[in-house]
C-alpha cells in the first residue's frame, strides 16, 4: 500500500504563524503602520466601551443559541455553564492558532448526554448558524448597494468573489427549503447529518429563535466594528456597515491565523477605500477591533479559574 502523506500539526502551526508575521509586515507598509498606530493612540474610549458591551452582548447570545441547539439535540445545558464554555472557548480561539480549538473543547466537555458525536454537531450546526446570520447581513447590504452605489463603487475586480457570495446565499437558503419540505429521507451519512441540522436550527417550531439569536450576534459584531471606527474618527456610512464589514469579518473564519489577526486587517485595508476611507484607517479600526475582542474573552479566563474542570450540567 502506498505510504500516507501527512503533514505535522506543528508544521501547521508554524505556517499560521508565518502567514500572520508576513501579513502583520506587508500591511504595515501599505497601510503606512505609522499613521495607523498614531489613530490607535487617540482612540475614543467611549466608543471603544460600546464596542465591548456589542462583543459582550454578542457572546451572551451565541451561548445561547449553543444551548438552544444542544437542547434540540438532547444536551441539557444550563444558561450559567453555557456563557462560562463560551467565553473558555473564546479564549482559546483568539489565543492559538486555527480559531476553532475551543469549540472543540466546547464540545468534548459537553460530551456527557449525548456522546462526542452529537454535542460536536451541537457546536458545528451553532457556528454554521453564526455565519448564516452573518451572510444575511452581507445579502442584504449586496442586494442594497446594487440600487445605491456605496462611495465610489466596487472594484471591477471584487464583483466576481460579491457575486458568488450572493449566489452561494440563494443557493444555501434554497438548499434549506428544500429539505424543510422533503419527505424522509436515508438516516445514514450526510443525510442524516443534515435532518439533524434542520431539526436543531431550521424546523419550524425552532427557525425563528435561531435566526433572532444569528441576526443579533450578526448585528452586535458589525456594530461593534462601526464603533472602532467611530473612536477612531472613521465614519462609515450605513451601508458600508452592512456589507464591507461582514465581508471583512468573514475573513476571520479562514483557519490561517491566530484569532484572525492579519487576514481581518488585510481584507480591512482593501475594503475600507471603497467607501472613501484610507488603508491606514481600514488597518487601525480592525486592529481596535480585535483588541476590544481580546478584552472582552478575558471573563473566560476568570470564570474558568473560579470553576477549573466544571462539568457541562443540565442545571438551569
Amino acid at each position: 500500500m502506498p505510504r500516507r502523506f501527512t503533514v505535522s500539526p506543528m508544521l501547521i502551526r508554524a505556517a499560521q504563524v508565518a502567514v500572520l508575521a508576513g501579513l502583520a509586515l506587508l500591511l504595515w507598509r501599505v497601510g503606512d503602520g505609522w499613521q495607523a498606530l498614531a489613530m490607535l493612540r487617540a482612540a475614543d474610549p467611549y466608543w471603544l466601551a460600546a464596542a465591548a458591551l456589542a462583543l459582550t452582548l454578542q457572546t451572551l447570545l451565541s451561548a445561547l443559541r449553543w444551548r438552544l441547539t444542544a437542547a434540540r439535540l438532547g444536551i441539557a445545558i444550563s444558561r450559567s455553564d453555557a456563557v462560562r464554555e463560551y467565553y473558555l472557548s473564546q479564549v482559546v480561539n483568539q489565543s492559538l492558532p486555527g480559531g476553532v480549538l475551543g469549540d472543540a473543547g466546547r464540545a468534548v466537555r459537553a460530551r456527557g448526554q449525548a456522546g462526542l458525536f452529537v454535542s460536536g454537531q451541537a457546536v458545528v450546526f451553532e457556528r454554521i448558524a453564526g455565519q448564516i446570520g452573518l451572510l444575511a447581513v452581507l445579502l442584504a447590504g449586496l442586494l442594497a448597494s446594487v440600487f445605491f452605489p456605496i462611495g465610489s463603487g466596487w472594484p471591477a475586480g471584487a464583483m466576481v468573489p460579491i457575486w458568488g457570495v450572493l449566489i452561494a446565499a440563494v443557493c444555501l437558503f434554497a438548499a434549506i427549503a428544500i429539505s424543510l419540505r422533503a419527505g424522509p429521507v436515508s438516516a445514514h451519512g450526510l443525510h442524516r447529518v443534515m435532518r439533524a441540522f434542520i431539526h436543531s436550527v431550521a424546523a419550524r417550531d425552532i427557525w425563528k429563535q435561531q435566526a433572532m439569536l444569528s441576526l443579533g450576534t450578526a448585528l452586535c459584531n458589525v456594530v461593534a466594528f462601526a464603533f472602532c471606527a467611530a473612536a477612531l474618527g472613521v465614519a462609515v456610512p450605513v451601508l458600508a456597515v452592512v456589507t464591507i464589514v461582514p465581508l471583512i469579518l468573514f475573513a476571520m473564519v479562514l483557519p490561517l491565523s491566530i484569532g484572525g489577526w492579519g487576514l481581518r486587517e488585510g481584507a480591512a485595508a482593501v475594503l475600507f477605500p471603497v467607501f472613501g476611507a484610507g488603508m491606514s484607517e481600514g488597518l487601525a479600526t480592525s486592529v481596535a477591533f480585535g483588541l476590544v475582542l481580546l478584552a472582552t474573552v478575558l471573563p473566560g479566563m476568570m470564570l474558568t479559574w473560579m470553576r477549573p474542570n466544571a462539568p457541562v450540567t443540565g442545571r438551569h
